[in-house]
């Protein structure tokens, strides 16, 4: 059974400050020689009153005062110094976290990313992690200075007054109880606040994504009434925890203005019957302040912690999830020919599994052959692509390449060898060189560009101002879709994959589009074992032969002439299509 939160999470913030040591260890340095000199200062100003005006000695009360200033001096480099060393310590160790949180989530299995909303891992990736490098940076610190300043000031009342020492710590206990049944509230109260935060942010990346939806249906005031919703849970609860924390802090400083008015009260009764000096009083009462502003400071502290710790849970839950897929690791196939098979597999979507997409599919795919996949919608033919590339298991069954379980096969090597070039291809934002080079990163400016005359795009790229270096826009918007397709088949080719799955890869294009992907993808696919997931009967009639899927199954297989000789599903679907032409 792992440990509560509550107990694991302090501990994991002051992990991630680790590999910071030696920063950290300077600003605790720098950190108590500013707050040991902080409490030399009520002794100055007793040493004032009692000695220097008490003698009417001008030149001890100039000495006071120089000492006075020089304490002033080196308390403010310090300081200064103890805030360099902790925020650039802070900064180092959110940097870090990012980075090592993104490699964790891009490492997950895809079936987490159909569960979960890309603004809230957004949210876990930006505004959690800058809340703990507050925590590391500023917090802790200031943890350590009013710390430093409690003990030390605390010391000093005693050698001071024990007697009024020990009548102002009276008020400390109940404020100890309070701050613990607080801060396990507001922990639980802000771990909320955030996942509605994140709800709401989720919400309005979907609404940016989908703009051109939003816009064409004039869906602008019903998406920014969507999102109010969203908006008003987080302020609902962002309100109650204002309203703890407005208690808490009032209820504090309260226990502080108590604890000064006893020890002034009961002071002055010292000070009358000639048992404490007026200069002593005085350094007591700044000691009282400076103790009580301490208190109140890691008081809000506290609540800024357990609030941090929300943010902390949020991130540490990422961190400890165990992707349901390695990202590498196993065999590799040298050499790879290409022979795919399917024995018995059984499918269903995570998010959906009382809903089977395949059922006991049996298919094999010959080295160097092509192979179209059609069939209804819903009926599975994109789900055997997303299984060849081991974005998902099956259930049952298993699925062989060159006669080895693809289970037992290094993932990372297997997408190496698969090219995919689908209907909408993701070009992500950057130049059209960058979205072409990514099938092989290495590649060189000459090597990018064969690529991109191999897929018929080298003539439409040259035709921008910047060529190569013309930006695509978010996800490809600033170019067409026949554009695109051919950005995406560029990159394939670079890629130089042993297997090809070519997606609807023509289904959205116009006639001319099509014609030249069509005569780019016949280059790209000579030689490569390819699965053609199609709709359009014109991509159908190249191909070596034809399944025919329904239900989940193959309910037929041939080559395009022979199934329309029969009474079939394959026959109705390209006769429907003809009637609709």
């Amino acid at each position: 059974m792992p440990p509560a939160a509550s107990s694991v999470t302090p501990r994991r913030i002051l992990s991630l400050a680790r590999p910071e040591a030696r920063r950290l260890s300077a600003g605790v340095f720098f950190l108590f020689i500013g707050s040991g000199l902080s409490l030399l200062f009520p002794q100055a100003i007793r040493l004032i009153i009692d000695e220097a005006l008490g003698a009417r000695d001008q030149a001890l009360i100039d000495r006071a005062t120089l000492w006075m200033t020089v304490i002033f001096a080196v308390t403010a480099v310090a300081n200064a110094l103890r805030y360099y060393f902790f925020t650039s310590a802070g900064e180092n160790v959110v940097q870090a976290l990012r980075e090592r949180l993104f490699s964790h989530l891009v490492s997950q299995e895809v079936a987490f990313f159909d569960n979960s909303k890309t603004g809230e891992l957004v949210t876990r990736l930006g505004a959690d992690t800058a809340v703990l490098q507050q925590s590391v940076s500023g917090n802790i610190a200031m943890a350590l200075r009013s710390g430093a300043q409690v003990l030390g000031g605390v010391a000093l009342l005693f050698y001071t007054s024990p007697t009024l020492t020990l009548l102002m710590l009276t008020v400390v206990p109940p404020v100890v109880v309070v701050a613990m049944v607080y801060g396990r509230r507001m922990r639980l109260t802000s771990r909320r606040v955030n996942d509605e935060h994140a709800a709401s942010n989720a919400v309005a990346e979907e609404i940016f994504v989908g703009i051109r939806t939003v816009r064409s249906f004039a869906a602008e005031r019903h998406e920014g009434g969507r999102y109010s919703v969203a908006l008003a849970k987080a302020l609902a609860l962002a309100r109650r925890r204002t309203q703890l924390s407005a208690i808490f802090i009032g209820g504090s400083t309260f226990g502080g203005f108590i604890a000064g008015s006893l020890v002034l009260w009961y002071g002055s009764r010292l000070m009358l019957r000639g048992d404490l000096s007026i200069g002593s009083l005085t350094s007591f009462l700044v000691y009282t302040t400076l103790v009580s502003m301490s208190v109140s400071g890691l008081t809000d502290l506290w609540a800024d912690f357990m609030r941090a710790s929300g943010s902390a849970e949020r991130v540490f839950d990422l961190l400890d999830r165990k992707p349901g897929m390695p990202i590498s690791g196993g065999e590799r196939i040298d050499p790879l020919q290409g022979h795919v098979e399917f024995q018995s597999v059984r499918f269903a979507y995570p998010t959906r599994l009382d809903a089977p997409v395949l059922r006991d599919l049996n298919l094999a795919i010959q080295p160097g052959e092509v192979v179209a996949i059609v069939g209804p919608s819903g009926a599975g033919k994109s789900t055997i692509a997303g299984l060849l590339a081991r974005m998902y298991d099956p259930q049952g069954g298993s699925l062989l390449l060159d006669g080895r379980d693809l289970r037992t096969v290094d993932p990372e090597w297997l997408r190496q060898q698969i090219g995919v070039v689908a209907q909408e291809p993701m070009l992500f934002s950057g130049s059209i060189f960058d979205n072409i080079r990514y099938g092989r990163l290495d590649a060189t400016e000459a090597e990018v560009e064969a690529a991109a005359r191999a897929a018929n795009a080298h003539d439409f790229v040259c035709r921008f101002p910047d060529g190569y270096r013309t930006s695509v826009g978010e996800r490809g918007v600033q170019l067409s879709g026949g554009q695109k397709q051919r950005v995406a088949i560029a990159r394939a080719i670079l890629k130089d994959p042993r297997l090809l799955v070519l997606d609807e890869a023509t289904s959205a294009l116009d006639a001319e589009s099509e014609h030249l992907v069509k005569d780019a993808l016949e280059r790209l696919m000579r030689g490569r074992t390819t699965l053609i997931i199609a709709h359009r009967l014109s991509t159908v009639l190249g191909a070596d032969r034809v399944l025919v899927l329904e239900g989940g199954q193959v309910v037929q297989s041939g080559s395009h002439a022979s199934l329309m000789e029969q009474e079939g599903l394959y026959r109705r679907l390209v006769e429907r299509q003809f009637a609709a032409a």
